[in-house]
């Protein structure tokens, strides 16, 4: 029997918002993630990228707003980049109710946000550098949230947003949390047990073995722009190319163009003005190659986009994930390609060995000749990188132990001291 969102507790009103999207039955993420989210707990989602995550976490959001009236903001929605916060406003806002939200990211000015905290929002969804700065311009106060959300919780918790999250974590008096993300790192496990209380954990396998071909392309550096233009010039739909650094996609986007192809660049040097528009156009078919650098790897929901290629490779596996997570969306099939020349072959060995999946090599004259992917034969059976071991020596008693182990750190109450990145727990017998 096919569940329904009115089953997992879904309201009429809503139900109607989302019949007019065209949404009308839950995905697995949504199934698992609503009914905990409505009944108060805190929930831990690691689910692939075009799942439907982001509405897993903003019906509870929405049907708790609704339900207990009262000054706000009294939910906060946390995201990493600007994208991602804009994005998660636009499922916000289809949903058609009278709450109303507040977008707070950097990059423009503060008026138009300030003035939006003035009107009164039940709903703040913003970028952690930004949230701060709007409670240190006391514009903005979390004492009222009760629903806090990480959105990619993994970045949100890497060492260059910890610090910020954690004072934002300070600022609420314990509300329910929810953290979602495509990938679930070992360590970010430390900041659950230190913020989350008894959290239901959300486990959606990928479908990428369905929905995403993933390949390998080795080319030499000299044939690499080469190769890239001719893949372009065969491909007709969407496609968004990854490169490492702002510079290389600003000259990577115009060497495209000076090739012929309709390419535009999205980093983090452009104004918020000039990414909009960007964005716009490439959602309204206007260009056709995005060229980007990881600020477009989280978060976009584009279901045109049927080929990713990075030209670059990421520096994690979960960049990774990341990245060709822009395509094969919600089950809708889709093509990604991984550059690797024989400079990058160190660093794509060291991404297996961090988990990075195996992928079998595109032939590449039979690609650039012919149009279609046939893979080397040799590749299909790519061998498993050698995982180094740890050096085991003997304990006091003559047991074996690890060289180094950590102790388990004792979960702290929420509101405690500030968590260090960088911060290792003491190694056994210290």
């Amino acid at each position: 029997m096919t569940t329904t969102f009115a089953d997992l507790g879904v309201n009429a009103r809503l139900l109607t918002a989302l019949a007019k999207n065209s949404i009308d039955t839950p995905v697995t993420v949504q199934v698992e993630a609503i009914p905990p989210l409505l009944r108060g707990r805190d929930v831990v989602i690691q689910a692939p990228t075009g799942s439907g995550k982001t509405l897993a976490f903003i019906l509870p959001i929405v049907e708790r707003l609704i339900a207990v009236k009262g000054p706000g903001p009294r939910a906060l929605v946390v995201t990493p980049t600007r994208e991602l916060a804009i994005q998660v406003d636009r499922v916000f806002q289809s949903l058609r109710t009278d709450l109303k939200s507040a977008l707070i990211y950097g990059g423009v000015g503060y008026v138009t946000q300030e003035q939006a905290l003035r009107s009164g929002v039940d709903l703040v969804i913003g970028t952690p550098g930004r949230i701060l700065d709007m409670v240190s311009r006391r514009r903005l106060s979390l004492s009222r949230v009760q629903l806090l959300v990480l959105d990619e919780g993994d970045e949100m918790l890497d060492a260059g947003f910890a610090p910020d999250v954690e004072r934002i974590i300070e600022l609420t008096y314990q509300p329910q949390m929810a953290l979602a993300s495509a990938t679930m790192p070992d360590w970010v496990s430390r900041m659950i047990q230190r913020h989350l209380d008894d959290p239901v954990r959300v486990v959606v396998a990928a479908p990428a073995e369905e929905a995403l071909e993933h390949g390998l392309l080795r080319v030499s550096r000299p044939e690499k722009l080469r190769t890239l233009s001719k893949l372009l010039q065969r491909h007709r739909g969407s496609a968004i190319v990854f490169g490492r650094t702002k510079h290389g996609v600003r000259k990577l986007s115009r060497d495209l163009r000076n090739l012929g192809h309709d390419s535009a660049d999205l980093q983090g040097n452009l104004s918020q003005n000039v990414r909009d528009r960007t964005m716009d156009a490439f959602r309204g078919l206007r260009t056709n190659i995005l060229v980007a650098t990881n600020v477009a790897a989280r978060g976009l929901d584009i279901s045109h986009v049927d080929l990713v290629i990075n030209y670059d490779l990421p520096d994690s596996p979960q960049w990774l994930t990341h990245r060709v997570g822009r395509t094969a969306r919600m089950g809708v099939k889709g093509r990604a390609l991984t550059f690797v020349t024989p400079e990058d072959e160190a660093a794509w060995r060291t991404l297996r060995r961090q988990g990075a999946p195996a992928l079998p090599e595109v032939d590449v004259r039979h690609l650039l000749s012919e149009g279609d992917w046939r893979y080397v034969a040799a590749s299909l059976v790519e061998a498993e990188p050698r995982v180094r071991t740890a050096r085991v020596t003997p304990g006091p008693s003559g047991a074996a132990r690890p060289a180094q182990s950590w102790n388990r750190r004792r979960r702290r109450p929420r509101g405690g001291g500030p968590y260090r990145s960088d911060q290792r727990p003491a190694s056994a017998g210290a």
